[in-house]
């Protein structure tokens, strides 16, 4: 198949040249990024047992830190996962690594803790027994501007995000393999990526953010039952409510959503990402006036965060 010169991912960033010799934080030990490795015996290596964040740094403080902590420690004790620090030690820990980098502002934060490194190469948890394994990447990262006048186009693909008994969508576990594969399932249908449906049929995420809508005025998104619960996704429902937009957390079809005024996508890289179109069905035009109402909002939402940590 003959790779789409014209793909784009949600993730897209400027290039810049300093993350060529960025330093990586490996329990406690900053390295460089050439030389941070972990054992090939670690459980997130062989199993994709762990959990991970993604936070963005302004004016040298994580947006809306508190609830990215929430979401990190309840996935962590839910899966049994001992994070080793409390809320401090991994604030100080990013103090280290932002700080060793000469990192201030525009930087995206991978934040992954896996059950640390097993005895035998097998699933049981009990195996692991050298304590967590925590690792802290930081990019100097600007999302690309061209995205926000072209847009994401989106397949809708045959898988879908399961039943919480399966695994739930919440944990924002290191096991992706499900998103992967819809990914890939977006990237044969000619797409950037993939639109996935719940267990019944109604729109639920992407592979990667949560997705919206726009239909008559109002903000509509899924009932929340099988995605992820995203900062973002909440501080967009937040916004709407700053201005006086309905938002419905509802079932809704591909019916309602390829007949949409506007389409878009929220995740803590991105913030609102455009939908151009689904299925080669083109979303609406591009002025996107309720996006870009809730994109100023949600700008005066992080700074008001961030003033607030600076007390």
């Amino acid at each position: 198949m003959t790779p789409d010169t014209d793909a784009h991912t949600t993730h897209d960033a400027e290039e810049d040249a300093r993350n060529r010799d960025i330093k990586i934080y490996v329990n406690g030990v900053l390295k460089h990024r050439d030389e941070a490795v972990v054992s090939v015996y670690d459980s997130g290596f062989l199993l994709g047992d762990g959990m991970w964040e993604g936070m963005r740094l302004y004016d040298g403080k994580w947006a809306f830190f508190d609830e990215h902590m929430d979401r990190f420690f309840d996935s962590c004790k839910a899966v049994s996962l001992d994070v080793g620090m409390d809320r401090e030690g991994i604030a100080d820990a990013l103090a280290m690594t932002a700080e060793a980098n000469g990192m201030h502002t525009d930087v995206h934060c991978r934040l992954m803790l896996t059950r640390g490194v097993k005895v035998k190469p097998f699933q049981h948890p009990s195996l692991s027994r050298t304590g967590p394994t925590l690792v802290i990447i930081m990019e100097h990262s600007k999302p690309a501007s061209a995205l926000s006048q072209r847009g994401i186009r989106l397949a809708t693909v045959p898988q879908v995000r399961g039943l919480p008994m399966s695994q739930d969508a919440k944990y924002n576990s290191h096991s992706k393999l499900n998103c992967v594969i819809a990914c890939l399932q977006a990237e044969q249908a000619g797409a950037d990526e993939a639109l996935m449906l719940d267990p019944h049929g109604f729109v639920n995420t992407t592979n990667a953010c949560n997705f919206f809508i726009v239909r008559g005025g109002e903000v509509w998104t899924s009932t929340g039952d099988y995605c992820m619960n995203g900062v973002t996704r909440q501080k967009v429902i937040d916004a709407c409510g700053r201005i006086g937009v309905t938002v419905r957390e509802k079932n809704y079809s591909l019916y309602e959503a390829y007949s949409a005024s506007e389409a878009f996508l929220t995740g803590t890289f991105g913030a609102q990402t455009p939908v151009a179109e689904i299925d080669g069905k083109t979303i609406g035009d591009t002025a996107r006036p309720v996006m870009a109402r809730i994109r100023e909002v949600y700008k005066d939402m992080v700074a008001e965060d961030i003033a607030a940590q600076k007390g």
